[in-house]
């Protein structure tokens, strides 16, 4: 486990995405913007912060799409070596250095990627004599880790960014790394391995103003910088903690059936077969907010490196979390995490209770369970409802409004490709629910500019003809009275005290902050239809059952762990909207003299039954013997 020491660390620089309104974001390799809380009182409305367990619950789905993926791309035949000839199998491999090897470590900090200066004294960071291989009881706690801090002056290359390169060594005890010293070099007896220390990430200036004054609270020298380096500056930054870890493994693995990820760091010899030691770098606990950005204000580099054995089952982990060969058809930051979200979970697992983070594991998967059967009872319903009698139209259509909007706005705000994708697809499904709640008809007789036909929607009869569109009507009729006043100060205090990219920009981040704050009010027409025919037999309550239980989770969470305020009003809110939904349920019971879907009630008897007065026995006796042995 890499270390955590930061007292080594300067106080960082800020830096990333730099907006007009004095507003400032990294971006990572992911390109993704993260927001500081400079001017937060004047940021246009932002989604709420991903918490720790929405991260774990999406860290666990991340780790199944992994699995799926890779099972599906390398379920083929491993690609047979080129060296070996047709149909010879090949034989299980094994550790060139065996278990207790005697072993010394060389580290070298050079700005060239081929090191060969062995002979320079200064590029020698670290030497480590009589190592032993899977010895796991000696080190400075006796627990096989060693340590090693040093401060550099920074390299020249660096701040024009460039990079430095750490080479890494690990040789049989009497060898010595440089391959042109004769007697002292042995290619089987020796391990290399490089790893780039500096990580570079790219700024963006997003250029915002005041849309009525023009102006913008930006400091001046940022503007220019970001109109002399363009709307991306590439910055190298610098973390002062590595761990260099050796596997302690010896499985025979076998060249071309190694599994994915660890393929990609099993390295065979190409004589002999066997595999070297396993140099794995791991920064997995080193958080994105520890990275600073290189410059000339620094006076030198501090640099601590760990070294450490490491068992099999752990390096999986941290190979699984680290895989990228699963998405290697696509884009680099597409399918992955952002920084802020890796964090989230690292702090999680650092700094949360064990008992606390098992609940939250626990409950991840029951709110997933949730989701799911949420999202299937809602399509069964809307698949097989045949009357829309107590059902608000006009609150489905509100809603594929609202859905638009926000695809529209994350698209604006360049998200995560993953959070577009599951947005456009709730989009498509209320676009289905459209063509279940009105009659949706291409009329080929008035076509747009004579060549397109013309998308005609029309209320379903079911609609019409029941005293529910008049309901509907009145309930958006009063709602709009409230919505709009309220919409349109808001669209007021956006225009005037908020920046903004350009008028575009407004409309959406208007909307979007206006329909995260009062979206919830769209759900009250339904109560209102519910009060006027004293019935609520009409609603999904099973798809609703779910989604309240899930609110209740997200409740309990918004007061465990720290979030913004208006985020557990938010779930509050929806809280006390759906108690209003139980309190209809228990005050409008089942009527039997209501007619249903069907045309029928529980309270209508059968054609064949018998008058008031007549007694049943009657109408059996009638029958003849054989109807009387089929009842």
């Amino acid at each position: 486990m890499a270390t955590q020491e930061s007292e080594a660390t300067p106080e960082a620089v800020s830096n990333g995405e730099v907006g007009s309104n004095g507003t400032v974001a990294a971006v990572g390799d992911g390109d993704q913007t993260v927001q500081t809380a400079e001017n937060a009182q004047d940021a246009p409305p932002q989604p709420p912060p991903p918490n720790a367990w929405q991260v774990i619950k999406g860290v666990l789905f991340r780790i199944f799409i992994i699995w799926a993926i890779s099972s599906w791309f390398r379920r083929g035949p491993a690609t047979p070596d080129p060296s070996t000839p047709a149909g010879v199998p090949m034989l299980p491999s094994r550790n060139l250095f065996t278990k207790d090897t005697l072993m010394d470590f060389y580290v070298y900090i050079s700005p060239d990627e081929v090191f060969t200066d062995f002979n320079n004294t200064e590029a020698l960071f670290w030497f480590h004599q009589d190592l032993v291989y899977g010895d796991w009881s000696t080190g400075e706690n006796g627990d096989g880790c060693y340590e090693h801090y040093r401060e550099m002056a920074i390299p020249e290359a660096l701040l024009h960014n460039g990079s430095v390169y750490m080479h890494v060594y690990f040789t049989k005890t009497g060898f010595h790394p440089d391959p042109k010293r004769k007697g002292q070099y042995r290619r089987l007896a020796t391990v290399h391995a490089t790893r780039m220390l500096n990580k570079f990430k790219r700024r963006k200036f997003m250029k915002t103003k005041n849309l009525l004054t023009g102006e913008t609270e930006a400091d001046p020298e940022v503007i220019k910088r970001a109109e002399s380096h363009g709307p991306v500056e590439v910055i190298s930054h610098w973390h002062p903690n590595l761990t260099i870890n050796i596997v302690d493994d010896h499985t025979a693995w076998v060249k071309g059936s190694v599994p994915p990820p660890l393929d990609q760091h099993v390295k065979f010899d190409a004589v002999s077969g066997d595999y070297y030691p396993i140099v794995y770098f791991n920064d997995y606990w080193n958080l994105q907010k520890d990275y600073y950005p290189i410059n000339d204000t620094l006076p030198n580099l501090p640099l601590r490196l760990s070294f450490c054995q490491l068992s099999l089952w752990r390096w999986q982990l941290y190979a699984a979390q680290n895989a990228r060969s699963p998405w290697n058809f696509l884009p680099d930051d597409t399918y992955e995490q952002s920084d802020e979200d890796q964090d989230s979970v690292k702090v999680a697992l650092l700094e949360t209770n064990p008992y606390l983070l098992g609940v939250t594991i626990v409950v991840s998967i029951v709110h997933s369970v949730f989701e799911f059967l949420a999202f299937k009872n809602d399509i069964q319903f809307w698949n097989s409802r045949q009357s829309l009698e107590g059902l608000s139209v006009r609150s489905i259509v509100f809603g594929v409004f609202q859905s638009l909007v926000v695809l529209l706005y994350i698209l604006d705000n360049e998200t995560n490709f993953v959070v577009q994708v599951s947005v456009f697809i709730g989009l498509l499904i209320d676009f289905w629910k459209i063509t279940k709640v009105m009659d949706v008809k291409f009329d080929r007789e008035n076509k747009i500019a004579g060549v397109i036909p013309r998308l005609v929607f029309s209320d379903k009869s079911t609609y019409v003809q029941s005293s529910t569109k008049v309901y509907d009507d009145m309930a958006f009729k009063y709602l709009s009275w409230l919505l709009y006043p309220l919409f349109g100060c808001y669209a007021i205090y956006s225009l005037l005290y908020v920046e903004h990219k350009g008028w575009y920009s407004w409309v959406l981040s208007m909307l979007y902050g206006f329909l995260l704050t009062f979206g919830f009010i769209t759900m009250t027409p339904q109560l209102f239809i519910n009060y006027k025919m004293k019935s609520v037999a009409h609603l999904p309550w099973r798809m609703l059952t779910y989604k309240a239980l899930n609110t209740f989770i997200d409740d309990l969470f918004a007061f465990v762990i720290k979030m913004p305020m208006m985020y557990r009003i938010g779930c509050l809110r929806d809280d006390v909207v759906f108690f209003i939904y139980l309190y209809q349920r228990w005050i409008y019971r089942v009527d039997p003299n209501r007619m249903n879907e069907f045309g029928t009630s529980g309270a209508e008897k059968p054609a064949d039954a018998p008058a008031d007065g007549e007694p049943a026995v009657a109408a059996i006796t009638d029958k003849a013997d054989g109807e009387k042995k089929n009842d």
